[in-house]
């Protein structure tokens, strides 16, 4: 199989979903580019961000809970999320966090300068710098993940052999992977594994690695069953098709196509702006547009 080459999106829990839209619009400066609802849960949205242009390897998406059914983490899930910014802004980035008193922490995290911070609803976050470009302090995408798996030595085999990553030589206990292609997405499994994780609001649901079309997703589903891992039926969900499996560490991975894209039913200039239904629900419009909170586009 050829290598994964990034991260396609990370799906993650949080609460209200105006304070989620408000912090990563107006805090981050990320774009909601797509309002659906949870194909598997249609009562909850699916709120999908990235960043301007919508570039491969920058979507984050939220499932938010009008509850109070606080997760907690631990292995079997995703943990620090990073985002990626152009070199020279990190201490803009501390400046612009401090002014929205939002407590911050810089660490070594990713083998490098790592601003540590929680959104609202307590998803950990974090920032790094890459190359220098013309985008000023905007965030670029995503700059990796910290993988909670409670199964560190079986991970590392799925990342470095069927997946292609590369192993890192960053001192520490931790260990760290990079994806080959031009992102280089960095991904870090934590050592030694947490207690077990519990989803929830504040934690991270899966993570999902990009693979080109569908023949290349078929192909996958069969390579990993054929390694005993217990994979699921293709999903269509509307943007990308995609599998899903839990991991030998129980992180949920999923693998997810590149098409058909965002724009299959809203032009660029348009994204995000309108509550969009796959086929299956559209019928049940009038009911979700009254059950699901407004939000403050």
């Amino acid at each position: 199989m050829e290598a994964i080459r990034r991260i396609h999106h990370i799906t993650a829990i949080v609460g209200d979903p105006n304070e989620n839209l408000k912090f990563y619009r107006d805090v981050l400066g990320l774009r909601l580019i797509k309002q659906t609802v949870n194909f598997d849960d249609p009562g909850v949205y699916h709120l999908y961000f990235s960043n301007d242009n919508v570039t491969p390897g920058t979507v984050i998406t939220f499932f938010p809970w009008s509850n109070e059914n606080h997760g907690r983490k631990g292995s079997g899930q995703v943990g620090r999320i990073a985002f990626r910014v152009p070199k020279g802004n990190l201490s803009l980035w501390k400046e612009h966090l401090d002014g929205q008193n939002i407590k911050s922490e810089l660490t070594q995290l990713f083998g490098k300068d790592t601003l540590e911070f929680d959104d609202i609803h307590g998803l950990e976050l974090a920032i790094v710098e890459g190359e220098e470009t013309s985008e000023m302090d905007k965030i670029l995408g995503f700059h990796g993940a910290v993988l909670l798996s409670d199964n560190p030595e079986g991970t590392k085999e799925l990342l470095t052999g069927q997946m292609g990553l590369n192993e890192l030589d960053i001192e520490g206990q931790n260990h760290h992977f990079e994806t080959v292609g031009a992102e280089k997405h960095h991904i870090i499994t934590a050592i030694p594994p947490q207690p077990a994780g519990r989803f929830g609001i504040g934690t991270v649901h899966h993570i999902a690695w990009s693979v080109p079309d569908m023949d290349v997703l078929k192909a996958w589903q069969s390579a990993l069953r054929e390694e005993g891992f217990e994979v699921t039926v293709v999903k269509d969900r509307s943007y990308f098709n995609s599998i899903y499996l839990g991991e030998r560490g129980n992180v949920v991975f999923e693998f997810a196509t590149d098409g058909p894209g965002f724009e299959i039913d809203e032009d660029m200039a348009a994204l995000g702006t309108a509550l969009k239904l796959p086929e299956q629900y559209e019928h049940r419009r009038p009911e979700y547009e009254r059950l699901l909170p407004k939000l403050d586009i």
